[in-house]
């Protein structure tokens, strides 16, 4: 699931770091950081909304919260979570709410553009949750016919 190769365990924080950033679900979850980032931002600078500031930040700590874990392969480790299922549901929870959150903004928009940047960047953010869904999907469903 960490779409990591073995790797040396004496290898540094940076060297893995550099290693996983450049597999598929390591770019999924540094783009999912950089956007709740970004979402968070401009949710922020709309003052009329600062309720849906709370899903940026859990999204943004969940989304670092797994990529450490992935990087450092400490899901190997840690068996007592499944971290397959709980990456699922986030990554599924994240896109629903995030599309939702996002159709409201822009019909709220009227007058506003930093409600319509608010609302196109989670729709982004939401398309790349819905992504990292997918991709998710996939390897649940060919670890299930093995």
């Amino acid at each position: 699931m960490a779409d990591t190769t073995e790797s040396d365990p004496d290898a540094s924080c940076m060297e893995r770091l550099k290693k996983y950033i450049k597999t598929k679900k390591g770019s999924i979850l540094a783009a999912e950081m950089l956007l709740n980032l970004l979402v968070f931002c401009c949710y922020t600078s709309t003052s009329l909304h600062l309720v849906y500031i709370t899903l940026p930040i859990c999204e943004l700590i969940l989304s670092m919260v797994f990529f450490v874990v992935f990087m450092m392969a400490l899901d190997k480790k840690f068996r007592a979570v499944n971290w397959i299922w709980s990456d699922f549901f986030r990554a599924i929870v994240a896109a629903i709410i995030y599309i939702i959150i996002s159709i409201i903004f822009l019909h709220q928009s009227v007058g506003y553009p930093t409600l319509i940047a608010s609302g196109v960047l989670g729709l982004l953010a939401g398309l790349l949750y819905g992504y990292d869904t997918f991709t998710i999907f996939k390897q649940l469903q060919s670890a299930m016919q093995h």
